[in-house]
């Protein structure tokens, strides 16, 4: 097929290439670290399995420097996340560039949820995060993303998870780029992701964060939205899918591809805005890094 998604680069002031367009896969998890980290730590290794070789080159060490992947390197990180269990915080952030986005990452934000109130600034959840270029989309094509995505997923027990086409930047630092760009594509393409995962995890909690190509939910949200055969119900469109993991969760897919949703090519799919109407109730208050205006509707574009 012809290329559908825009490319987007936004450059810092220096000149370098402070974010791009690709695919986040993001799952968050009401559970503390240590109960979880195995199970990430599985997720990494078959992310690691289905992306080229020496793409994650970098890590982000102890003192916030960019630190080259290798042999010690991975030995840091497995012993961080799997034999440290004191603490209140788990990080892991992996790069393909040192000092530019690149197409692949993969952040981890641990946490403990009996840390003391105010701790992480809101409702707290652990949160895992892998990011592809949209070369890797158009490469392999959406059916072998949606069984990779829904590989990643099985082992994890997440409250809330979704795959967008998106903004990616090292770290969720996309504000470095270009703001009257960055404006522009949020207007333009209402399903394009701001993808912050770290800002993300430390307020959504048990919540929900919008409609997206691929949904994924776990409870309590599920039963909260009626189940999968209420779910079913409120979705009756052709381009949807319901697959779930087991009965206590479940994968909505919304159409072949991921929607850019491009309003000066028409308006917002009726199954994307059906199912952002259905998890209005039930969002969390983003702090995306936006001006304050964009706070409250970003997350509800979908429902006009």
């Amino acid at each position: 097929m012809s290329d559908p998604f825009p490319h987007i680069q936004l450059r810092s002031r220096s000149g370098a290439l402070a974010a791009r367009d690709g695919v986040v896969l993001s799952f968050f998890i009401h559970r503390d670290h240590k109960e979880v980290a195995p199970a990430i730590w599985r997720a990494l290794e078959t992310f690691l399995h289905a992306i080229p070789p020496k793409t994650l080159n970098w890590y982000v060490s102890e003192e916030g420097d960019m630190d080259p992947l290798d042999n010690k390197g991975w030995e840091h990180i497995r012993k961080k996340m799997l034999e440290r269990i004191w603490g209140l915080a788990w990080i892991v952030e992996l790069s393909e560039s040192p000092s530019e986005a690149g197409g692949y990452q993969f952040e981890y934000y641990g946490k403990k949820l009996d840390a003391p109130v105010g701790f992480y600034g809101g409702d707290p959840a652990t949160a895992v995060s892998f990011t592809f270029p949209t070369e890797y989309l158009l490469e392999h094509g959406p059916d072998h993303l949606r069984a990779l995505a829904f590989k990643l997923a099985w082992e994890l027990p997440f409250s809330f998870g979704y795959a967008s086409f998106a903004i990616v930047a090292p770290h969720g630092y996309w504000g470095a780029g270009d703001w009257d760009l960055l404006d522009s594509l949020r207007e333009r393409y209402l399903g394009l992701d701001l993808d912050h995962v770290s800002n993300t995890s430390a307020t959504i909690g048990t919540h929900a964060r919008s409609a997206s190509w691929l949904t994924f939910l776990g409870q309590p949200l599920l039963g909260q939205l009626g189940g999968i055969e209420g779910l079913r119900g409120a979705l009756p469109f052709p381009e949807v899918s319901l697959l779930p993991l087991d009965s206590q969760r479940l994968l909505i897919s919304l159409s072949e591809w991921p929607e850019a949703i491009d309003i000066q090519q028409g308006g917002i799919p009726p199954q994307y805005r059906a199912l952002a109407l259905r998890l209005e109730p039930f969002l969390y208050q983003e702090r995306a890094g936006l001006p304050p205006r964009y706070e409250y509707t970003w997350l509800r574009r979908l429902c006009r």
